[in-house]
């Protein structure tokens, strides 16, 4: 991956006044607690106020004047209303919550546009164009036009789009397709900018601008999910509108009505302000916030990072969960599954697996480092290896104790004409494993079946999964649709969506949506990236999940644990529930203060009690979801 160009901290304006009405904040306390002179902590108060509350306060009049009132502005002016009756700790606390969270928007924000940036990275800078008379000249990428003609040399970027001319190689295409091991190209074949050359050099004839390349397409697919992806809203924020403006006229009659029958300005005052601070909203806020707050600090501490209050809240929404296939139900790692000696050859599996290991130890392709794995893994002696060729897309030779050792595509040794072999290529092939064929000085010494491994939680991962949601998962990969196939029926998914780019994954997400579901898309690569953004909610592998499929994501497996997914599910709908708890209770201590404040004389002290003892009672509530048992356990996921 590229170097990540993240955008400094404290270069967001948002992040430095959050951060001075914090440290602001944090001076007066104490002073304030201790009695000290008002002087002392009066101008300390005074300024984070206007650190931490003038910006949500002038967003809130500048959506005033668009004819909307949001809760920002009333936190504002409750904030001050509440200094005004000398509870000024209150309302800079409430001041400060306002600007930390909006500092953490904007940070998250910065960060998915960073990794955007980013991912340009990934296609090279310059390339290697051929003149006409043959003759090299090295140009930017950006000036590659179609028709032209670029040399790829090994380990290089592909600079364009395009198709093989001359040449053959195995190229790393996983950041476009998500495939676990790199493809055999060779004349006639496509290649993708972006993707890195295996050992052999290409000549690839440009067929796309590179500004239209499909590296360039998921960029603008991220960019624009990103701005089109309807924010869900907390559910207070639902009625925010409403609950607004009914508490600012409510307010002004309050002040009003009495005025106006001839009660004293100060007592009609007092009357006002007392309703303000009793129906105002911070209950109700704080009815949301604790629990959901509580449910991402637990969900932190077993391995899954929600991004905000709203991903916690759109995980338990869910009702319909797509898997990306490599890297996320598999480990991502090709291994050695199958070893399969040729009667003739006199050899057994250790002997063989050795042999091979031999021949491929110098090589650099993926499936020779897991051959030569899987020999370590048993212990072998893996001899030395002289004479050592290698042939792009067909495999690999060497001299090994004096033999003459082949490894590589049971095609390119034929296998078909070779008794004995055919029948297992076939078998291992039918099952969606890459078959490997060894031989030694000319005969067939065995097959090798090499796989991505499901990981160990993947089938009870999807059977609750299957619980919570009342359907079964579908799989979209990029990969070929046998091996897609194979894994599918070993999960029990019938909905399996193969070979596919990454607007072919958008699509499918949009045509889930247009049937009304929500969907959870679980990827990790790059090419999951537009799928993440385009999804009611996103989850990324984190282990070896690419920049861009992290920041995109709306919460993130920093474990890479697939039983995590259903447990962050399941923790999502109880918070959600306790969420509800709380507005009931939060509501009603609002209705009886506000009853008392209208009907009879609620004093100030009292209403200031009860609003605050109604605030404490459902922090508490919601604080429950810290508690270690609160995290779904392997056989309650389904239930909470």
């Amino acid at each position: 991956m590229a170097p990540r160009r993240r955008t400094r901290l404290l270069a967001l304006p948002e992040a430095r006044w959050a951060l001075a009405s914090v440290v602001l904040f944090l001076l007066a306390l104490p002073v304030y607690l201790l009695d000290a002179s008002v002087w002392v902590w009066g101008p300390l108060f005074a300024a984070t106020y206007v650190t931490g509350g003038w910006e949500p306060g002038w967003e809130g009049l500048k959506a005033l004047r668009d004819r909307t009132l949001d809760v920002d502005l009333l936190m504002v002016v409750a904030a001050l209303g509440a200094a005004a009756i000398g509870q000024v700790m209150d309302g800079a606390l409430l001041i400060v919550i306002f600007a930390t969270s909006g500092a953490l928007e904007a940070v998250a924000t910065a960060r998915t546009a960073d990794s955007v940036r980013g991912l340009l990275d990934l296609a090279p800078a310059t390339a290697t164009r051929l003149r006409e008379d043959g003759t090299e000249e090295t140009v930017d990428a950006e000036r590659l036009a179609v028709g032209d003609v670029v040399l790829v040399r090994p380990g290089e970027r592909v600079g364009a789009d395009g198709q093989v001319l001359e040449g053959a190689s195995d190229v790393d295409q996983a950041t476009i397709t998500g495939e676990p091991l790199p493809v055999a190209k060779h004349a006639g074949d496509e290649v993708f900018a972006g993707t890195v050359n295996g050992t052999g050099a290409l000549r690839v004839r440009v067929h796309r601008d590179p500004a239209d390349s499909v590296i360039a397409r998921i960029v603008k697919m991220v960019e624009e999910a990103s701005r089109t992806k309807a924010p869900t809203q907390l559910f207070i924020e639902k009625i925010e509108q409403r609950y607004s403006i009914g508490m600012v006229v409510a307010t002004l009659a309050v002040f009003g009505v009495p005025l106006a029958f001839g009660d004293s300005l100060q007592s009609a005052l007092l009357r006002a302000m007392t309703f303000m601070i009793v129906a105002s909203p911070c209950a109700v806020v704080l009815s949301t916030m604790p629990p959901v707050l509580s449910a991402i600090a637990n969900a932190g501490r077993h391995g899954v990072l929600a991004k905000s209050a709203v991903v916690m809240e759109r995980l338990g929404q869910a009702d319909m969960v797509a898997l990306d296939k490599t890297g996320t139900v598999t480990e991502g790692t090709p291994r050695v599954t199958d070893i399969r000696p040729t009667p003739a050859s006199g050899l057994d599996e250790d002997t063989l697996l050795a042999l091979a290991a031999a021949a491929e130890h110098p090589s650099e392709h993926p499936l020779a480092r897991s051959v030569v794995q899987a020999a370590r893994e048993r212990g072998l002696t893996i001899a030395e290896a002289t004479d050592f060729a290698s042939a792009p897309g067909a495999g690999v030779s060497a001299t090994i104790v004096g033999s003459t050792v082949q490894v590589g595509s049971p095609a390119h040794l034929d296998a078909t004409g070779r008794p004995g072999v055919a029948a297992d290529v076939r078998a291992l092939e039918d099952q969606g494993r890459t078959a490997v064929l060894a031989l030694r000085d000319g005969a067939p010494a065995g097959v090798l079946g090499i796989a991505d491994r499901l990981r160990p939680d993947a089938k009870a991962t999807l059977a609750a999964l299957t619980e919570l949601t009342g359907r079964t998962p579908a799989l979209l990969t990029g990969d070929n649709e046998r091996a897609a196939r194979q894994l599918a029926a070993e999960l029990g998914i019938t909905d399996v969506r193969a070979g596919l780019l990454p607007q072919d994954k958008v699509a499918a997400i949009r045509k889930w949506e247009a049937q009304g579901l929500r969907v959870l898309v679980v990827g990790d690569g790059v090419n999951d990236a537009p799928a993440l953004a385009a999804a009611h909610v996103g989850i990324a592998m984190g282990k070896a999940g690419s920049d861009l499929a992290l920041e995109t994501a709306d919460a993130v497996v920093v474990r890479d644990e697939l039983a995590a997914i259903p447990a962050v599910v399941a923790l999502s709908r109880r918070a959600r529930r306790l969420v509800l708890q709380n507005l009931a209770i939060a509501g009603t201590f609002i209705a009886a203060l506000v009853a008392w404040d209208l009907i009879g004389t609620l004093p100030l002290p009292l209403g200031v009690a009860g609003h605050e003892g109604s605030t404490v009672i459902v922090a508490l509530n919601g604080l429950r979801l810290l508690r270690e048992a609160a995290w779904p356990g392997e056989a309650g996921r389904g239930t909470l």
